[in-house]
């Protein structure tokens, strides 16, 4: 039996939905990394709760009352990521998990306290941006994933998702941080793995670990 809640699946389903709004219930399981019958269970129950448009062999969509219930998680948990990082100096690969645990257990009075002590800021440690108490979420710069530049592109990191687990850790140690520069040298055809410069260093990246930091072109 799958102990998820139904928090985290509405936020996983707020955060892979595609261009048209929906997902598969398939790609969930995958993201989640559970079972199908497990996620067409909580998929049903969360239809019959209101939170999603759900039918057998159909992808799903979030209703309003789902969509707002889920950037209300999201703030939760990127607030108390801001709190960690910032003010307790916790570093950024570690403080997903332990975000994790504190969005279930606050109050909406004690968020609303988190917010305003740390002045409202718009996103979080890891480049994601933050819903406000109403849902609303500020423009944020448009990115894309390292996987969709050219060779010889001057990018700067904009974002990295944080949701896979031990990638931040990882890239970490070979020096990639928010507003890092990296230059794209090569994209192998072999793997579709892609070499960057970071600094004076070169480096040799997955297409996996590469199409989940996402960046910015810089102007030459």
């Amino acid at each position: 039996m799958s102990n998820i809640s139904q928090e985290d699946y509405l936020t996983a389903i707020y955060r892979n939905l595609d261009e048209a709004g929906e997902i598969k219930p398939n790609i969930l399981a995958s993201k989640l990394d559970i079972s199908n019958a497990a996620v067409t269970d909580m998929l049903r129950k969360l239809s019959r709760d209101g939170f999603v448009d759900y039918q057998k062999y159909k992808s799903v969509r979030l209703t309003n009352e789902g969509e707002l219930y889920a950037k209300n998680m999201l703030r939760r948990h990127r607030l108390w990521e801001v709190f960690l990082n910032q003010t307790l100096g916790m570093p950024w690969d570690k403080i997903h998990d332990e975000a994790e645990k504190l969005e279930h257990s606050s109050s909406d009075e004690l968020i609303n306290r988190l917010e305003k002590f740390l002045k409202y800021p718009s996103i979080d440690p890891h480049g994601y941006p933050i819903p406000d108490k109403n849902g609303k979420i500020k423009k944020t710069k448009s990115v894309k994933a390292i996987t969709e530049f050219n060779i010889n592109d001057h990018l700067i990191v904009i974002r990295v998702n944080d949701d896979v687990k031990n990638l931040i850790s990882y890239i970490t140690k070979i020096g990639i941080t928010l507003g890092k520069k990296i230059l794209i040298k090569d994209k192998l055809e072999y793997d579709s793995s892609i070499i960057l410069m970071i600094g004076n260093k070169e480096i040799n990246i997955s297409y996996k670990i590469a199409s989940n930091i996402f960046a910015e072109k810089i102007k030459r």
